[in-house]
């Protein structure tokens, strides 16, 4: 079927602590303007036919418009910009109503976020975070403008759900299990699927965070909690269709998938590894031996988005 011009209004959807801990784990050892037009693109990406309206219960009367230059039927809206900052502002705007609208004190509108090492995950997902919080002030002109509006927006990071080093140490082949590091078999996904389950029902969590220096995570690091309406859960492997993955794909109200050229990603990620201190041999050995083949994986969970964010450089 040839492209077709046509407009699309995107709706987006939008007290007791609970903690996470390791112990809860099944495993055991083992981121201003106000809205305006903005032109994107949607290019082809075959997928079984998703709709562009969330769930109804989160409708706000504001739309959120994009001007679409091309669509195919079948295929997964495919967001690009003239610029990064147009990325980010578009993404923050189709969220800020969702945020606006939820009137459920328990209610969450969790987005998964995922896509190679070296797409930018972090760094889009603090820019949209950024730009939510900062515009939500517009969205509650009730607020007493002398007291500080509260973050209703936050980001929950799958570093944190890394296995522990002495788990990798209890495996089969700990050398491999070690090289193999990042690998989907080196998390736990079961904690992360219990974590979100108690944010859906209890409306508040305690999350780990990664520890990069100590190479572990840290407990209960990050809370989220009753007043934050959007979550963006962030990692490699949230959009997997695999095992107990696809339980935790399927607690998410929208899925965003970045789309980068691999060579770019992996040339992004061995820099990131000399910048850290590994010597350039052992950072290119590394990416063939292990963030390729992850890169690799990732990319056919693409599918399972309902809308791409082609990676744009910053």
């Amino acid at each position: 079927m040839s492209g077709f011009n046509m407009e699309v209004s995107v709706f987006p959807e939008s007290k007791r602590r609970f903690w996470c801990s390791a112990e809860s784990s099944l495993l055991g050892k083992g981121r201003h303007p106000s809205s305006q037009w903005f032109s994107l693109s949607i290019s082809p990406t075959k997928i079984t036919p998703q709709p562009l309206l969330c769930r109804s219960r989160f409708l706000s009367p504001k739309k959120t418009h994009f001007k679409v230059l091309s669509i195919q039927r079948n295929e997964i809206p495919v967001v690009e910009g003239s610029s990064i900052d147009e990325v980010y502002d578009s993404l923050a705007e189709q969220l800020l109503p969702t945020a606006a609208v939820a009137s459920n004190p328990n209610s969450k509108f969790i987005v998964g976020l995922a896509g190679p090492p070296g797409a930018g995950k972090t760094t889009l997902a603090l820019e949209v975070v950024r730009r939510v919080n900062m515009r939500w002030p517009q969205k509650a002109p009730s607020m007493d403008s002398q007291v500080k509006p509260q973050d209703v927006a936050i980001i929950l990071p799958m570093d944190g759900f890394h296995l522990y080093r002495h788990q990798l140490d209890a495996m089969e082949d700990p050398e491999e299990a070690h090289a193999r590091r990042g690998a989907p078999w080196t998390f736990d996904p079961a904690r992360l699927l219990a974590c979100l389950k108690a944010l859906r029902s209890q409306g508040s969590v305690y999350v780990p965070s990664f520890d990069h220096g100590v190479g572990d995570p840290v407990e209960d690091d990050i809370f989220v909690n009753i007043q934050h309406k959007v979550v963006i859960v962030e990692g490699n492997y949230v959009l997997l269709e695999d095992g107990i993955w696809k339980e935790v794909s399927s607690m998410f109200d929208k899925k965003w998938f970045i789309e980068v050229d691999i060579g770019k990603a992996m040339n992004r990620v061995l820099k990131r590894h000399i910048s850290t201190g590994k010597p350039p041999d052992i950072a290119k050995w590394r990416i063939a031996y292990n963030d390729r083949p992850n890169a690799e994986l990732i990319n056919k969970s693409k599918k399972n988005a309902d809308l791409i964010i082609r990676s744009v450089d910053f």
